[in-house]
């Protein structure tokens, strides 16, 4: 206890020797990072040879994977090598109420758990991809898949690895002082291996381990920059002039252009329209992948509620404590610049450049569990990433348009030779971008408007494969004329100068948000009701496979019965509403214990009694309602009991 009483609070003269472009490795740093690989080594060899056996253990672990470990999973994967800087990036720009750009995300997240989680399940397909074959009908639902196929598998999953490494490549660079170059060529090198070599089961696993460390070098860091001299503690940081504006929940509400960017729009319209990683309207990509790989549907529920309380109520404020005490030691880009004047060419100066910038000033023993639960933050989102990308390109392109008939060893080989295709294309990407907040934003923007069709297409019938292609058509032209040409259009058609540009609404990015969502909605709606809709047959198989109901099906129920076809789930209660009800209980329950923790570490401590009451009454409310719910279920003939049952026996 001594010990870690001094490496935590003690021996911060260290940080001295990183002033100036690099932080100094001793043996302690160097004698943690060697336990870390070598154990993350040790993972995937011992799932390589399983992982080996067929294409459904190598993407899916068998479909045999309990909650919690899928739990952990997700929440690892979310706390990627880039999550930090972009936090820092927000906080420092905007203050903690900035963070409310990706706080907005949880009642996306409990739809998810409360709605669509057990739909996942039971639709038994190996990836979300896959679903678009089983929900709409004939040459447009293949070419959908095909299509989303390339989009999703290829250009979005190369981005989001990308932003991934480009923090990595921050990080390294000033921690140690690697050029991009060869953090590229390590971090990628050793990701690849052991994702390509161990599988979904090595990602698992490996995510349990990491998020652990990733958890602890977090809390370090926030710990040793509170202590720093120039911080002064707790007290030290919230009342420094440069912090205490920056200290709100929520935006100033005199300030009516905050607002509406930073809480209205991100809390009314970004959350269920825009289609972000790990945040889908709906569920999909690797949230999806992990629902499917549960034991069963009830599994699947537990997993992503986990990840939603783990993410949004337990890890924000380590980053938030390191961001704020980065404004206290680096107020400035200019402090920046000054502090780390010979970067290695390549890395990009910016305020996300500060959360490294703080790594650099921690004592040695913690500054080598930083490091390594910094590029174990890498490791887990990349290696997740990897796997899905793989899983897309296997069986969504090469096993269901080149060859239906392949073996499943080949399937395996040719899903470890796509792992590491992209993986080469992200790191050669990563090169060209500048911050995380940009990237953040451009994959806000590229999934602008497609939210809406996600929710809707398990519960509205009408919707087809045209829809899903004319969201996509309309979102991603949209999403690059914002990033390439918008400013230079606004500068000449309005006569105004890039200063001007920028200091005007016209560059707002929530603003831009709110117009690619209204026209990429606007557009999939209306090629909607001007194409014609899936067949019969589509629509009652998967009614049949997932008993979909509600009013958006009444139609086809209706039909079936006139048709003399039988289809359970006719006249089965509509869980939907009571789903609604659990996630809307959950927002409070989990932003109001987000909250009791920020007014504990402020020392509000009346403020966080009243919202530790509020957030007990909500979670109470909560499970009581879940249970209705699941009584629904059980009423239904989705007889969740049973399945706990099942597995007892």
């Amino acid at each position: 206890m001594t010990f870690l009483n001094s490496l935590l609070l003690g021996t911060i003269e260290n940080a001295g020797e990183a002033i100036g472009g690099k932080a100094n490795l001793n043996w302690l740093d160097i004698a943690v990072l060697v336990l870390f690989f070598l154990s993350t080594l040790w993972i995937g060899l011992r799932t390589m040879r399983k992982a080996g056996q067929s294409s459904s253990e190598f993407f899916l672990s068998g479909r045999s994977i309990p909650w919690w470990l899928l739990g952990f999973s997700l929440v690892a994967t979310t706390f990627s090598a880039d999550t930090p800087n972009l936090v820092t990036d927000i906080v420092r720009k905007n203050g903690v109420a900035g963070n409310w750009a990706w706080w907005a995300f949880l009642p996306t997240g409990l739809t998810t758990v409360f709605i669509y989680a057990k739909l996942w399940r039971k639709s038994g397909v190996t990836t979300d991809i896959e679903f678009y074959e089983m929900r709409y009908s004939g040459k447009s639902g293949a070419f959908v898949r095909g299509f989303r196929t390339l989009y999703l598998g290829l250009i979005v999953n190369t981005f989001i690895m990308a932003s991934v490494t480009l923090a990595i490549i921050k990080i390294f660079g000033v921690i140690l002082g690697l050029s991009p170059l060869w953090t590229t060529l390590i971090a990628g090198s050793v990701t690849v291996i052991f994702t390509a070599v161990g599988g979904f089961s090595a990602v698992l696993w490996a995510d349990f381990v990491l998020f652990i460390v990733a958890m602890v070098g977090s809390v370090a860091a926030a710990i040793v920059a509170v202590k720093l001299p120039e911080v002064g503690g707790l007290t030290g940081l919230f009342t420094n002039p440069l912090v205490e504006s920056k200290l709100s929940f929520f935006p100033d509400f005199n300030n009516l252009n905050a607002v509406l960017t930073l809480l209205a729009i991100p809390l009314v319209v970004q959350w269920w329209s825009a289609w972000y990683p790990g945040a889908e309207p709906g569920g999909g990509s690797y949230t999806a992948q992990r629902m499917l790989a549960a034991k069963t549907p009830t599994h699947a529920v537990g997993a992503t509620f986990f990840f939603n309380v783990c993410h949004y109520a337990v890890r924000p404020w380590p980053w938030i404590l390191v961001a704020l005490a980065s404004i206290v030691v680096f107020p400035n880009l200019d402090a920046l610049k000054e502090a780390f004047p010979s970067l290695p060419e390549g890395v990009k100066m910016d305020d996300d450049l500060a959360y490294p910038a703080m790594m650099t000033m921690l004592p040695h023993g913690i500054l080598g569990i930083v490091v390594a639960s910094l590029f174990a933050a890498y490791m887990s989102t990349i290696a997740t990433h990897l796997n899905l990308g793989s899983s897309y390109m296997v069986n969504d392109f090469y096993k269901r348009f080149v060859n239906p008939n392949a073996p499943e060893k080949k399937l395996v080989l040719i899903g470890r030779v796509w792992t590491i295709g992209l993986m080469i294309a992200a790191c050669l990407l990563a090169l060209t971008l500048r911050n995380a907040l940009q990237a953040f934003e451009i994959l806000l923007l590229i999934g602008a408007g497609t939210g809406l069709l996600f929710l809707l297409r398990w519960f509205w019938w009408r919707i087809n494969a045209y829809s899903e292609i004319a969201a996509m058509c309309f979102a991603f032209p949209t999403a690059i004329y914002f990033q390439l040409w918008h400013a230079s259009v606004c500068c000449k058609c309005f006569g105004m100068t890039e200063e001007a540009f920028k200091n005007s609404w016209l560059s707002n990015s929530g603003y831009q948000l709110v117009f690619s969502v209204a026209l990429t909605t606007i557009g999939w709606l209306l090629v909607t009701y001007l194409t014609p809709p899936d067949s019969k047959e589509t629509l009652y198989a998967f009614v049949r496979k997932t008993r979909a109901g509600g009013p958006g099906w009444k139609k086809v129920y209706e039909q079936a019965k006139k048709d003399g076809v039988s289809l359970e789930g006719a006249n089965d209660k509509w869980p939907v509403p009571m789903g609604i009800l659990c996630s809307f209980v959950g927002c409070i329950a989990i932003y109001c214990s987000l909250f009791t923790v920020g007014s504990l570490l402020y020392g509000s401590y009346t403020n966080a009694c009243a919202l530790l009451v509020v957030t007990v009454v909500s979670a109470w409310i909560l499970f009581a309602s879940w249970k209705k719910m699941e009584r629904i279920s059980v009423n239904n003939g989705t007889d969740v009991l049973t399945e706990d049952a099942q597995e007892q026996k």
